[in-house]
């Protein structure tokens, strides 16, 4: 699969799959979009997330944003007001931040940033 990806397919569709997942296909690719049987999408993802050699880059560009906040020592009330979130939204982006890399407290999150070049 990663290497059909890699050479350039935009999606992927299971010969078993339904009729609807192939309009759902065809329409998203004509979208611009990718598609991914929902049977391996997680599999797909989970191969991803094995190969990723910097886990930075399982991050969005909006988690990246947070753990550098958090990093910085800003409470989730003052990161919400920096990036004009709700104080729910940043809790959000802190949970999928440390539920990616696997990480189970704040020290954590520090330390992974400091050592990842992202404060000093």
């Amino acid at each position: 699969m990663r290497e059909i990806l890699r050479a350039g397919a935009k999606g992927y569709l299971l010969k078993d799959s339904s009729e609807n997942d192939l309009l759902g296909a065809v329409r998203a690719i004509a979208r611009g979009e990718g598609y991914l049987s929902p049977a391996i999408a997680d599999a797909v993802l989970n191969d991803y997330r094995k190969h990723v050699s910097n886990p930075i880059d399982l991050l969005t560009s909006r988690e990246r944003e947070v753990l550098q906040w958090i990093a910085e020592g800003k409470t989730n009330k003052e990161i919400a007001v920096g990036l004009n979130l709700s104080v729910y939204t940043v809790e959000a982006h802190r949970g999928r931040v440390m539920e990616k890399l696997n990480l189970h407290s704040t020290g954590e999150l520090v330390r992974f940033a400091v050592r990842n070049g992202m404060i000093d």
